[in-house]
């Protein structure tokens, strides 16, 4: 037992001697390892202090080379355009073809990047190459002009108005295509680079062809209208009013606006929208300035004609107002010229509304002589007329009656202190309840003028109060029924303008009526309350003429036969004045009732006390109450 246990520590022991040897092995292999690492160390570094400068070195070689290889890029990129400027002078040499220009355009933008290129490379090798592409892009914009010009060229046969507008049809406008090549042409032509080869930096060329091509056909087309407008508005009988619708200027002004309209379209279709109002303004230019013209001749022959025609400058201002704004509603243009065209006329529009008040006290004061027969005269008639007539251009009245203020019409001085440069507003033109009666207050201005000076001038020229009271009864009966017959009725149906009328037909009536004052007082006898009893009646409470005789002396008896005289002497010589005397039908009527009114009473009453005076012989009481009552009425 003892032996087994000796044996198995014998061997354990061996094992562990061997393990002993192995790890002093292992730790001598260990310490070689170590060794040899130490020395690979110091061999590693000294290689990598050796390499260290041939790395630097060829990092440096390689970022060199790449550089270099950049270098040779750029410089074949700026060689390019150079060697390619054979290829780009065939073609614009050879010149744009009318049927396909793209290929033309595309050479001059290359040409364009090209001169870019060699601009910011600032090389002196290039600078040759900069001037002859200078040349060619010169050349080339030069022939994109004339290509242009030669596109516009078959567009530019003025057109006869009248065929559109009588047919309604639109005016002309440009064909699409060509529409379409001139709006490629002028993206280049409108470009800075073409602006700099052309010398206009200011403005684009194609704009300036166009304007000046297009410009002139807009004015050949308008030209006849523009003679028309003239001779129309000038051929009229001498001193008659002018009659709306007469004149050419409301055709020349729907001419304008359509043709400008279609030119608006043929501009919005070529040209970019940053350009559409400086080429609308540009081709419009022209005949907008004959249209100026025209109407500054119209102008003056308004102002020679002003009691006239200063009918056709509110139809004027109206017509050209509403064209200006309806273009500018359409293109956002041509407002400020329209005005500036419009100015004169607008001015002289506002300013006859004072002519016209002193021409009418300017005529009514130099008139050396009246109607003997108290009958209406033509000035009156010639008034009213022009005030029927201003009825018709509400919309212009009311603009420069609203501009000028209520009552400011009265003077000149007045309205020249109001003067207003700027297109009125369509605010202006809104004929509401208040421009309306401006225009009634003007009209009342005007007929109160014509009466006030009317009445001065009868009262100075007639020989008689009741000759005055007929001519300016007829005169007053005259313009009511104007007034009555026409438009002016619904202007003036507000306001007082009726009781001024009236009172005006009262002072005339009281006038004429004074004359017969005269047979009135012979019907006035006296009675002495407190001498005489009361006048004896017969039956029935009517007054006994002859016991009314029987009561008075022999010289009341003389007087009340010389009071009858008297009457039918006065009453038969007013009588057949009245007769003779030109009255208009209604003023006739009326005179007549107020005669009738005055009289009748007076010579009832007088009749009923005395006539038995000359026990009814006829020698003094020429008329009873029926032959009387019948007298009167036929005075009607």
């Amino acid at each position: 037992m003892l032996k087994a246990r000796n044996g198995d520590h014998a061997e354990e022991r061996a094992e562990v001697e061997v393990l002993f040897a192995e790890a002093a092995k292992l730790d001598t292999i260990s310490r070689k390892i170590k060794v040899s690492s130490a020395r690979l160390d110091d061999r590693g570094q000294l290689s990598k202090n050796a390499v260290k400068p041939v790395y630097s070195n060829t990092h440096s070689l390689q970022t060199m080379n790449d550089n270099i290889d950049k270098i040779l890029d750029a410089i074949d990129k700026m060689l390019g355009p150079s060697e390619d400027k054979g290829r780009e002078e065939r073609i614009i040499r050879a010149g744009p073809d009318p049927e396909g220009i793209t290929d033309y355009l595309a050479s001059l933008k290359r040409i364009d990047r090209a001169l870019s290129q060699m601009a910011s490379a600032n090389l002196r090798v290039n600078q040759q190459a900069i001037g002859d592409f200078n040349e060619l892009l010169a050349e080339g914009s030069s022939q994109l002009q004339d290509l242009y010009r030669s596109i516009l060229a078959d567009e530019l046969q003025p057109v006869e108005p009248l065929n559109y507008l009588v047919k309604k049809k639109p005016f002309p406008v440009l064909e699409q295509e060509k529409a379409s090549k001139l709006g490629l042409i002028d993206s280049f032509l409108s470009s800075s680079t073409a602006r700099n080869a052309s010398h206009s930096s200011r403005e684009s060329p194609s704009i300036r062809i166009y304007a000046e091509l297009r410009g002139g056909y807009l004015s050949g087309s308008l030209h006849n209208l523009s003679t028309a407008s003239i001779s129309t508005s000038k051929r009229k009988v001498s001193g008659e009013i002018y009659r709306q619708g007469t004149s050419g200027i409301g055709t020349y002004a729907q001419a304008i606006e359509s043709s400008f309209s279609a030119e608006f379209n043929n501009i919005s279709a070529v040209f970019g929208r940053e350009n559409w109002g400086f080429a609308f303004d540009a081709t419009c230019r022209k005949a907008l300035a004959e249209f100026a013209k025209t109407l500054r001749e119209l102008n003056m022959h308004i102002k020679a004609n002003l009691a006239t025609d200063c009918f056709l400058a509110y139809e004027i201002v109206e017509i050209v107002t509403n064209v200006g704004y309806r273009l500018d509603q359409q293109t956002g243009q041509l407002k400020l010229p329209f005005a500036d065209a419009l100015k004169p006329i607008r001015e002289t529009a506002r300013s006859s509304l004072a002519e016209l008040l002193e021409d009418v006290r300017r005529r009514v004061s130099s008139m050396q002589s009246l109607p003997l027969d108290g009958s209406v005269i033509p000035f009156t008639t010639e008034v009213m007329t022009r005030m029927q007539t201003m009825t018709t251009y509400p919309q212009s009245l009311a603009s420069i009656m609203t501009s000028l203020g209520d009552g400011n019409w009265q003077s000149v001085a007045s309205i020249h202190s109001t003067s207003s440069t700027s297109l009125p507003s369509l605010k202006s033109f809104d004929v509401g309840a208040d421009s309306s009666q401006l225009l009634a207050h003007y009209i009342m201005d005007t007929i109160e003028t014509l009466l006030t000076s009317l009445d001065a001038k009868a009262r100075m020229l007639l020989k008689s109060k009741s000759l005055a009271g007929v001519f300016m009864a007829n005169n007053v009966a005259l313009i009511d029924r104007m007034i009555r017959s026409s438009d002016l009725s619904s202007v003036l149906s507000t306001g007082n303008a009726s009781a001024k009328i009236e009172s005006w037909r009262k002072k005339g009536t009281s006038a004429y009526l004074d004359s017969w004052r005269e047979p009135c007082s012979a019907l006035m006898d006296v009675q002495y309350i407190n001498r005489s009893p009361r006048p004896p009646s017969g039956n029935n409470g009517v007054i006994d003429s002859t016991a009314m005789i029987k009561q008075l002396g022999s010289k009341d008896k003389d007087s009340i036969k010389e009071k009858f005289k008297n009457f039918n002497t006065s009453f038969d010589e007013l009588s057949s004045k009245h007769k003779a005397m030109q009255m208009e039908r209604e003023v006739r009527s009326q005179l007549a009732r107020e005669v009738q009114a005055m009289i009748e009473p007076l010579y009832a009453r007088f009749w009923d006390r005395y006539h038995e005076i000359d026990k009814g012989k006829g020698k003094y009481v020429k008329y009873d109450k029926g032959s009387l009552s019948a007298q009167l009425a036929g005075l009607g």
